[in-house]
């Protein structure tokens, strides 16, 4: 759908759309919501498959699959987006920015096997969050509210705990642990300007690097950070990206940018 719509009556509809969402209004946005799911079946797919090869021990649980999941959620991000024009380039870039320094903190070991694994990945991983923190707290092209919510300060509260609990076990990592876990909560708290599911999303990841935190430095039993770790990062990073691009098709639409 070309650009049929004056910028005045565009932003005239938008307001419209986004004012009081009716029933009718919900029900769209529920259909558009599922048919936004079959992009990220692929993804969905692997990380299921990743996980159990993981939790059961299985060959297969390493790079082989752990590499694939990036990809999978950059393609399902560019498959949902397709459609419209002109492309939300501000907020993809910083997306896809995002999947890409996480594809290659996941496979630290893997690019820089003369580097120490840890330090690598969490810089590669701040990297990441950055990108985020940018997404969220610009929201090119997303309407979102203007200030995080109060019990966003729960991630203030998160990262001293943490950071008096592991803090002391960490060595030499204790500086770098200190800046990840700032970048890491600004990630969750600006992640609330997104709403519910990219909030939810933003806390599983911290949920999960909280875990690996407790792994590398106070020896959380293998079995309890292999449950844990990555069903929570890849349903942490499934959901940030699928909730972005939710808003991002909303506001497309709205603005008659999307066709039907």
């Amino acid at each position: 759908m070309a650009f049929s719509l004056s910028t005045s009556q565009a932003h005239s509809r938008y307001e419209e759309h986004t004012a009081q969402p009716t029933a009718a209004l919900e029900a769209a946005r529920r259909l558009e919501r599922r048919r936004l799911l079959i992009p990220f079946l692929p993804y969905v797919l692997i990380s299921f498959l990743h996980c159990v090869l993981i939790i059961f021990n299985l060959p297969g649980s390493g790079f082989e699959t752990k590499q694939l999941l990036m990809p999978a959620l950059a393609l399902a991000a560019a498959w949902s987006m397709w459609r419209v024009r002109p492309w939300p380039r501000g907020a993809m870039v910083l997306v896809l920015a995002a999947l890409t320094a996480s594809w290659v903190g996941d496979g630290a070991g893997l690019f820089f096997a003369g580097l120490p694994t840890l330090p690598t990945m969490i810089g590669f991983f701040a990297l990441a969050h950055i990108a985020y923190i940018v997404l969220f707290w610009r929201a090119p092209g997303i309407a979102a509210p203007k200030r995080v919510p109060w019990w966003g300060l729960v991630y203030a509260v998160w990262w001293v705990v943490t950071l008096a609990v592991v803090g002391p076990h960490a060595g030499a990592l204790f500086i770098p642990l200190g800046i990840y876990g700032i970048v890491l909560g600004l990630t969750a708290a600006f992640s609330t300007r997104f709403g519910r599911t990219v909030a939810w999303g933003s806390a599983f990841f911290l949920i999960s690097d909280t875990f690996i935190a407790l792994k590398e430095f106070m020896g959380v039993p293998q079995i309890i950070s292999d449950v844990v770790i990555m069903p929570t990062y890849t349903l942490g990073q499934g959901l940030i990206v699928f909730g972005t691009v939710v808003l991002l098709r909303r506001r497309a639409r709205s603005f008659g940018w999307l066709a039907d």
